[in-house]
């Protein structure tokens, strides 16, 4: 087992430095820069020039680079020059990660829940108006746009009906860790359960089918041939080998609810990481960029890490060669 984990995270090690290479390159690639965008525009050329100089964004892209990567090897991601002008870039996601954080556990968390509950229950009802309900719900909230779901979610509850907060994340730096916590959650709940809505159709297809696909298994008709009443069939077999293929999804599930919140907080008015992305890319703001999708691609490879690590937990025979 330790050794598996091990062998994985060595294979981490240059998917990293490839990730930061392509992160960084499509960085340059966009038009524009933080300067040229966002001074006046009857600034002297001379003073774009110089700042551009004192930023390093007139050197050649593989000085920038490894300017850049030895710069974050140290801690230090680089300045803001627009979403938050002078500030550190480590300040700010330090600022907006624990929000973002806190909606997707609570997202991954209703996403299983929702999903599984009604998997199981279309599996005992097949082909019942509970079992067809469930696929009709599930259907249209992957047909209809994420952003579409959104808006209608953010008006039916914040507005309609005025049961969560608009904006904000009720966080209070004076506040101890707690408070600010369960403060939170009212902002949070939202969010993510919007998130959770529209991302069970995934799992929930996938475990019916998983479920469905084990009750017609000769085992089941054996059990039930000597006595076995069904609820028992099914808690004890039917459920632990269906299990086994959606154990080894959560670890990118919450990665992936991460790397999908830029859409609900950008309409939420949640201030996370994918808010700052957002005004991030409006405002050409490269330092800003090149550390959230480093953030980013980093976590969709822990993700990849913890799901065989939980898959090689489940079931001893699925080991990582």
């Amino acid at each position: 087992m330790w050794q598996t984990i091990l062998r994985r995270i060595l294979i981490m090690i240059p998917q990293i430095i490839l990730v930061s290479i392509l992160i960084f390159m499509l960085a340059q690639l966009m038009p524009g820069d933080p300067f040229y965008g966002n001074l006046n525009p009857n600034s002297d050329p001379a003073t774009i020039e110089r700042l551009r100089h004192a930023a390093g964004l007139d050197l050649p892209w593989y000085q920038q680079y490894f300017k850049w990567i030895g710069n974050v090897l140290h801690g230090d991601l680089g300045t803001s020059y627009v979403v938050n002008k002078g500030w550190t870039v480590t300040r700010i996601i330090g600022q907006r990660i624990w929000p973002t954080l806190s909606m997707g556990i609570i997202a991954t968390i209703l996403t299983y829940f929702l999903a599984i509950t009604q998997a199981l229950v279309s599996a005992r009802n097949e082909n019942k108006w509970i079992d067809r309900t469930f696929i009709v719900w599930n259907t249209m909230t992957s047909a209809v746009p994420s952003f579409v779901f959104y808006f209608i979610m953010m008006v039916l509850f914040v507005y309609i009906i005025p049961v969560f907060p608009s904006s904000g994340t009720g966080i209070d730096d004076t506040q101890s860790f707690f408070v600010n916590f369960f403060s939170n959650l009212r902002y949070a709940f939202l969010p993510a359960l919007t998130i959770a809505l529209f991302s069970t159709n995934s799992i929930y297809q996938y475990l019916r089918s998983n479920l469905l696909d084990q009750q017609a298994q000769d085992y089941v008709r054996t059990a039930r041939a000597k006595g076995v009443q069904i609820k028992d069939v099914f808690r004890k077999h039917i459920l632990r080998n269906a299990f086994l293929p959606i154990a080894s999804q959560i670890g990118y599930s919450i990665t992936g609810v991460l790397g999908g919140a830029m859409f609900a907080e950008t309409v939420f008015g949640y201030p996370g990481i994918g808010a700052l992305f957002v005004q991030a890319l409006s405002g050409r703001d490269y330092t800003v960029i090149t550390a959230v999708m480093l953030l980013q691609g980093i976590l969709a490879l822990l993700g990849g890490l913890l799901s065989d690590i939980i898959s090689a937990w489940v079931d001893p025979r699925i080991r990582v060669k």
